[in-house]
């Protein structure tokens, strides 16, 4: 591969954002370089029209909250219709709960002139539709089943040397892969970390009373120290959980057998839904912050969990990913002709575009997760106020939902 001359932009990542992204380059010559050995592939079972007969194995215990503004990116990409409409969930309002059990903020996508707030999709099924597009795409060449091992810039292009032994030239390199990002660290840029010292405990669950596409969530700051937990509608009677607990009660919960975790989460949701039956195996992810201090650098760009992580109270993580994917594919696709697209002034036009909106919902959910988690009577007082003062004031939910859905 060495001898060949160099591709346009070379991914590192073929999760859902890296894929986003290579489907977005079409017509770029373009390399997707994925740790997999084949594409995510969906059983029959899972595109079958009756959800309660594969229920029981059917559905992936992580799943993503698409922004409007995503699944019409997802649309434009041709992916978004490759996922079973029967698997593609829409929510049409949400209700979240301070940590006194009565203060409320409630967020309605009619009220708001819009058909749905978001659209509840499982990581399987969405990886799936976006790699079927690849198979097939003029320039796009699938390096699978290795990873990048060293990586070497020059001053026309960078070189990559893949843990199999092949080497590849590119003009571009998009990290695009994951929070522990080998491009950002042989490029250098550095990054502030931080563990939260929770654990999002995630799985599925058939439900007693119908969820009426709502997703819920409570704040237990001044109860569980800066726990949250979050259900979100799945086709049919069914809800997705993320659970953000310490780490020691995520072991704990983690550890009860089916019935007892239902109960766990039955009661802490208030009995909401009512009576809870464990449906997939419960997973737990440890929770971080993560900011690289730049998007890039020369011939290098950083999107997703490689330039950013966030807290999943918000459920934005995968949406600001997918986002970085349009920008870059769009200044990618819209420089000059003949310009190098790994030269780092156009590149500055991305890392620009991206500046605000990674800020503003950096700070917001950080600042939310510090909020609920801080102990003091008087301070819980004053949040939960807040947030009976935010549900009274629509334009500034509407200003809220319209940042979210983009």
């Amino acid at each position: 591969m060495s001898a060949e001359r160099p591709f346009e932009v070379a991914i590192a990542g073929g999760a859902v954002v890296g894929a986003a992204l290579a489907r977005a380059l079409r017509g770029t010559r373009v390399a997707l370089i994925s740790p997999e050995t084949r594409p995510p592939r969906t059983d029959a079972a899972v595109n079958a029209p009756d959800i309660d007969a594969h229920v029981n194995g059917g559905f992936d215990s992580r799943v993503y909250a698409i922004s409007p503004g995503n699944a019409a990116f997802l649309a434009q990409l041709g992916a978004w219709g490759a996922i079973p409409e029967a698997r593609r969930t829409p929510v049409h309002a949400m209700r979240v709960y301070g940590d006194d059990g009565a203060s409320l903020i409630e967020f309605d996508a009619y009220r708001s002139g819009c058909s749905e707030l978001a659209w509840i999709v499982e990581d399987r099924l969405l990886q799936d539709a976006l790699w079927r597009g690849l198979e097939n795409q003029d320039g796009l060449s699938l390096v699978s089943g290795s990873s990048i091992q060293e990586l070497e810039i020059a001053e026309t292009q960078a070189s990559l040397l893949l843990e199999d032994g092949r080497t590849l030239g590119a003009r571009l390199v998009a990290g695009a892969d994951g929070a522990r990002s080998l491009v950002r660290e042989q490029t250098g840029i550095p990054s502030e970390q931080h563990a939260y010292a929770q654990t999002a405990v995630v799985a599925n669950f058939a439900c007693g009373r119908p969820h009426r596409n709502i997703a819920l969530q409570w704040f237990q700051g001044g109860r569980k120290e800066g726990a949250v937990l979050a259900l979100l509608p799945l086709p049919g009677n069914h809800v997705s959980i993320v659970w953000s607990v310490g780490n020691a009660e995520a072991s704990r919960l983690l550890a009860l057998d089916a019935r007892g975790l239902a109960q766990e989460v039955a009661a802490a949701s208030c009995h909401a839904l009512g009576g809870l039956d464990l449906v997939t195996p419960p997973r737990g992810f440890p929770l971080q912050r993560l900011v690289a201090q730049r998007l890039v650098a020369p011939r290098i760009a950083l999107l997703g969990d490689a330039a950013h992580v966030i807290h999943p109270l918000a459920g934005q993580g995968a949406n600001l990913g997918l986002q970085d994917a349009r920008m870059l594919a769009a200044t990618i696709g819209g420089r000059e002709p003949g310009r190098d697209p790994g030269e780092l002034r156009l590149l500055r036009r991305y890392e620009r575009a991206r500046a605000e909106d990674i800020l503003a919902m950096r700070a917001a959910v950080h600042g939310l997760f510090r909020l609920f988690d801080a102990k003091g009577a008087r301070v819980a007082q004053l949040r939960n106020a807040g947030l009976n003062f935010a549900d009274r004031i629509p334009v500034l939910k509407n200003l809220l939902m319209r940042h979210a859905m983009d």
